[in-house]
């Protein structure tokens, strides 16, 4: 559960609890039980997911990495990035913002609402951004005068301020890939929903670095661990994400994209058989012990970012890493290395496979 703090500490008291569900176990079957008890790589129809799917799987798109904000507004939220700078501590990302409004999807729209209990538009966005110590003005068109502008909707990244009208008379948090999350009007929730038209302003409170470029012929693909390999169906689109856990994290480049890749085929709304949700296919009762929701694409790859590094760091090898995330910690400790099982060992090198740039 997220624990609302005022200032900058909230970010690393919430990354401290999320943390905490290391302790959880995802599912650990007998060495007897068949691989697909525990997970499959083979998700079936996004119709048996449950509804929230439809609407959480386009949260994030991609996650900026660390990086100064240039406010232009807001005297206090200067005064409360100077004060992040003099302690040392690291300033919220666009991925941070996401998360934050991110729990009040289904809040009622309330006119001049600025609580949990209803918000309309510039409340959510205030509170969005208040819940990581960023103070910003009240009212839209204030809001859409803070930070830097940006040139346009293709140059925008998830936690940008979208302004409607000039002045503007509503405003809404981009999400990425043509989404944003806001408090449309009375009689209506919070919720997702297409950016149905240009906006007339763009700002950047908090800035991030580029997401990587993972087509064909990219140097992220051509440099780095996918060479040599088609860009992954449906994964492109979340290569922030990746980058910023595989270094917030310590895992090796190109691990987590090629665990999408194989999990669900990038598709943030899969469901397995065996009840694995989401673009990581995480199981309910491990996503709930990190304390992540495996059908918001930002939180299912911190979750799953956090057992691979688990494991990783409990086995000591990223083959026996794989094992564990897909057969279970207990199976790889009882056979001394990957069980075995056809569908890991498959698994293991089919990921392994993609991340030497080797065959499928």
């Amino acid at each position: 559960m997220t624990v609302e703090m005022s200032g900058l500490s909230s970010v690393l008291a919430r990354i401290a609890q999320i943390q905490a569900g290391f302790a959880a176990n995802p599912a650990v079957r007998s060495a007897t039980a068949p691989a697909s008890a525990v997970r499959t790589a083979t998700p079936v129809s996004a119709a048996l997911a449950p509804s929230v799917s439809s609407t959480a799987a386009t949260v994030l798109t991609s996650a900026p990495g660390l990086a100064s904000a240039v406010p232009t507004a807001a005297p206090d939220f200067a005064a409360a990035l100077a004060g992040a700078a003099q302690h040392g501590t690291s300033q919220p990302t666009g991925a941070d913002i996401m998360s934050s409004a991110e729990k009040y999807l289904g809040v009622p729209y309330v006119f001049g609402g600025t609580t949990p209990s209803g918000l309309d538009c510039s409340g959510l966005v205030q509170r969005a951004y208040g819940d990581l110590g960023i103070s910003l003005p009240r009212i839209a068109a204030d809001q859409a005068r803070v930070g830097t502008a940006v040139a346009s909707l293709d140059q925008a990244r998830p936690g940008d301020i979208l302004g409607f009208g000039e002045p503007a008379h509503h405003v809404a948090l981009y999400l990425g890939n043509g989404m944003m999350i806001a408090a449309p009007e009375p009689g209506d929730k919070v919720k997702i929903q297409s950016v149905y038209e240009t906006p007339a302003s763009i700002r950047r409170v908090v800035s991030g670095a580029p997401s990587l470029d993972f087509s064909p012929n990219s140097s992220a693909i051509a440099n780095g661990s996918l060479a040599g390999q088609p860009a992954p169906s449906g994964v492109g689109q979340y290569a922030g994400l990746f980058a910023q856990n595989e270094a917030r994290y310590q895992l090796p480049q190109g691990l987590l994209a090629a665990v999408a890749q194989t999990e669900s085929g990038g598709n943030p709304s899969a469901v397995s058989p065996a009840g694995a949700q989401g673009l990581m296919q995480l199981m309910p009762g491990t996503a709930a012990g990190l304390g992540v929701n495996p059908w918001v694409p930002g939180q299912a790859v911190q979750g799953a970012a956090q057992l691979l590094s688990k494991y990783l760091h409990n086995f000591g090898s990223v083959p026996l890493a794989l094992a564990a995330y897909n057969a279970g910690p207990g199976a790889v400790e009882q056979y001394g290395g990957v069980p075995p099982y056809r569908e890991t060992e498959n698994y293991v090198t089919k990921i392994t496979g993609l991340m030497a740039g080797g065959a499928h």
